[in-house]
């Protein structure tokens, strides 16, 4: 993990909607595949948080009591679209003993925890699983038979290029006049810039979050726009900004949601009070502190789906972790590992295995020189460890670093799981935070008695901005002085920095370009294209744009 991503979570600075950054968006393999499984990535969310994470809605009746009252003794009938786990159906059928209600899910879990709620009547609720993007509502449920629609934090969850499909499904059962009361997240929300900074983007305000579910973030214009043309008329409108302050973790949080309410047929039908209201409560501003006991009344009030944990803590899917292959010349590693479909939406990249990494591995299988009775010390390894494993059978000593706890001791795990007991006692792990002064002088006093290392390796170390220049700053302090043919091995496929913004940095802290190998582009001065005579480690890789530069410390060769 570069020290760019370390720092992100260590920063007490606040985090606004005024962002300027523009995300890096998802391949078109990534976003058909998360469209693709968006059911099965649902289906998991409530396999593990079942009905614990959500809170019941209990603000429903205040925010919109006038609509759900029938008139003249009338049973209401309503439909909450992506039920979930029932929490908006129990508070509803709570207050409301006379209305009856449709509630789905595309689930299947979330319906099953609806039916096995203790409140659960079935004459009072119907539910059923049921993809709207894809298929009709009145296979479930009658034709304009529906009062009232309930969509809560839940058409940001479909792609918007079938956000109308919603709409027009709704509309077969909404009798004329009935409402939509409609609640979810606004433009400029927190978690939409957290999302944004780590590449997670599919679309413009579409984002993909850690768990593989998605969300979309609504300005009042595309929102109208969308009911508008789907032949809705919009009475209410709200968007909501509430600055939420985090003291333990040091943040202030700009929480943001729309609700807006909107009817089915004429711009003159009004509302239960006799005329529109609409903007009514745009751009309400409040401050909240969350700590202590008020956290839970501000996350009820809120009511959206990150809570703090889930935003900055450290739960990253390892229940989901694999037990990957690795083979290198002869030699085989079985390694723990969270799987490529996560490279978008996990917390930590040191919890992966990169490609660089398993091409590095195979480049020193191939030529154990590189390292042979030498000083070793690896950057950024995160928690496969593979380059270490491969230059503990020859090299004098390897210190394998990373700056996160998790990705060390998941680290710790593979390395015992597949080194011998001599080739383990070569290997020492040590948390290593790019520029940290403490960390610097205990990895640096490993390399026999403080000289320095022989050879740096760092492979996809490259990949955020704000770790190029603490990445040199913390190799120049740790590689031998001693030694003029010490050297630090970068190995990486490009991404959002380019070759010069990192040629720049070495050169500014003191290191020189000796040699540079571009897969199938450049083919190095002579040492790293040796690396590859009389062996087939390119052909593996032969799709990927893989980089190597080679540099030592002085001035530049190349």
């Amino acid at each position: 993990m570069a020290a760019g991503e370390q720092q992100q979570r260590k920063s007490g600075h606040q985090i606004s909607a005024s962002s300027t950054s523009s995300g890096r968006l998802v391949t078109p393999f990534w976003k058909e595949k998360y469209e693709r499984d968006a059911r099965r990535y649902w289906d998991i969310f409530y396999k593990r948080h079942e009905d614990k994470f959500f809170k019941d809605r209990h603000y429903l009746d205040k925010e919109w009591g006038k609509y759900l009252e029938g008139q003249g003794g009338e049973k209401m009938v309503i439909l909450e679209i992506g039920c979930g786990a029932g929490n908006t159906i129990f508070p509803l059928i709570s207050t409301y003993p006379g209305i009856f209600v449709h509630a789905c899910d595309f689930s299947p879990r979330a319906v099953d925890l609806v039916k096995k709620h203790k409140d659960f009547r079935p004459d009072l609720v119907n539910a059923f699983v049921c993809d709207i993007t894809s298929e009709q509502l009145t296979e479930s449920m009658q034709p304009s038979s529906v009062d009232i629609v309930t969509m809560v934090f839940m058409l940001s969850a479909v792609s918007p290029d079938k956000m109308p499909l919603v709409l027009q499904n709704v509309r077969n059962i909404l009798k004329h006049g009935g409402r939509v009361l409609f609640r979810d997240y606004a433009f400029g929300d927190l978690a939409q810039e957290r999302l944004m900074s780590k590449g997670q983007q599919i679309s413009e305000n579409f984002y993909v979050r850690g768990d593989g579910t998605r969300a979309y973030y609504f300005s009042n214009k595309y929102l109208v726009d969308l009911f508008s043309t789907c032949g809705f008329t919009i009475e209410e409108i709200c968007v909501h900004n509430k600055q939420v302050e985090n003291r333990s973790l040091d943040l202030v949080m700009n929480r943001n949601w729309i609700q807006a309410t909107f009817i089915l047929g004429s711009a003159d039908l009004q509302g239960p009070n006799g005329q529109h209201d609409l903007h009514a409560c745009e751009d309400k501003e409040d401050e909240l502190t969350a700590n202590g006991l008020q956290k839970k009344s501000i996350s009820e009030e809120i009511d959206l789906s990150e809570d703090f944990d889930n935003m900055f803590g450290t739960s990253h899917n390892l229940d989901e972790a694999q037990i990957i292959r690795i083979k290198a010349k002869g030699q085989e590693f079985k390694i723990k590992m969270l799987t490529k479909e996560y490279q978008h939406t996990c917390k930590l990249t040191g919890l992966m295995l990169w490609e660089s990494a398993q091409f590095m591995c195979s480049v020193l299988a191939e030529n154990p020189s590189i390292v042979a009775g030498k000083r070793v010390l690896e950057l950024g390894c995160g928690s496969a460890g593979i380059c270490s494993m491969v230059a503990a059978s020859v090299a004098q000593s390897v210190v394998a670093t990373d700056g996160d706890a998790e990705s060390l001791d998941l680290l710790r795990h593979n390395t015992a799981s597949n080194l011998e007991p001599n080739l383990l006692s070569r290997i020492l792990i040590r948390k290593l935070f790019w520029g940290d002064k403490d960390d610097l002088k205990a990895v640096r006093e490993l390399s026999s008695d403080g000289a320095g290392f022989d050879c740096i390796i760092g492979t996809d170390v490259t990949y955020n901005p704000d770790a190029i220049l603490p990445l040199f700053k913390t190799a120049r302090e740790l590689i031998s002085n001693d030694d003029s043919e010490a050297a630090l091995i970068l190995c990486y496929i490009q991404r959002r920095v380019d070759e010069d913004s990192i040629l720049d940095t070495a050169v500014a802290q003191g290191f020189r370009l000796v040699d540079k190998w571009i897969n199938k582009i450049h083919e190095s001065n002579g040492l790293i294209s040796s690396w590859f005579c009389g062996n087939d480690v390119c052909s593996a890789f032969r799709n990927a744009t893989l980089s190597i530069l080679y540099f030592q410390v002085g001035d530049t060769d190349v």
